[in-house]
């Protein structure tokens, strides 16, 4: 959102209803990441479902959302390379909440520039997809447990026509 065409007040208030935007969104997490990777902003969402308060996060590294073997893989800092080279980042996968519990998420990470072109950090989304992921895993059961079920009657019938025959 570029606003250095419009009067200070009027910048103002649009950087105003911006923030108020975010902040009321509590669906998605949605904060801002320096180029290094640490939280700068973040808003009700985030809070929400990761379980920090601003206070607690921002200045933070982001790795700290991904689980051990994950930031022992290097996945955060290869999320970051792929947005700069690439533009975008996107990705579903484990993410951790304060509390260390874990929950299927959906991420997205853009790039941030100054007016100038210089990089000022990353636009970080991230939604909590868990119970999308849990459908899924119970409609790939179901459709499993079907065919176990036509296999066995199959087998039953030609079984029984063998015999009957």
């Amino acid at each position: 959102m570029d606003t250095s065409d419009l009067p200070d007040d009027s910048r103002l208030i649009e950087l105003q209803r911006f923030e108020l935007l975010v902040s009321a969104i509590h669906d998605y997490a949605i904060y801002m990441l320096d180029p290094q990777g640490h939280v700068v902003s973040w808003n009700a969402g985030a809070e929400r479902f990761k379980g920090y308060a601003a206070a607690e996060i921002v200045g933070q590294h982001f790795s700290r959302f991904y689980a051990p073997e994950d930031r022992a893989a290097g996945i955060p800092e290869r999320a970051l390379q792929t947005a700069q080279k690439e533009g975008t980042f996107q990705a579903e996968g484990w993410r951790l909440r304060k509390d260390g519990t874990r929950f299927w998420a959906n991420v997205v990470i853009d790039l941030i520039y100054a007016a100038d072109r210089r990089l000022l950090g990353f636009a970080k989304i991230t939604r909590d997809v868990g119970d999308r992921k849990a459908a899924e895993e119970a409609l790939r059961k179901s459709e499993q447990e079907f065919r176990l079920l036509v296999q066995g009657v199959t087998t039953m019938r030609s079984t029984c026509s063998t015999q009957m025959a």
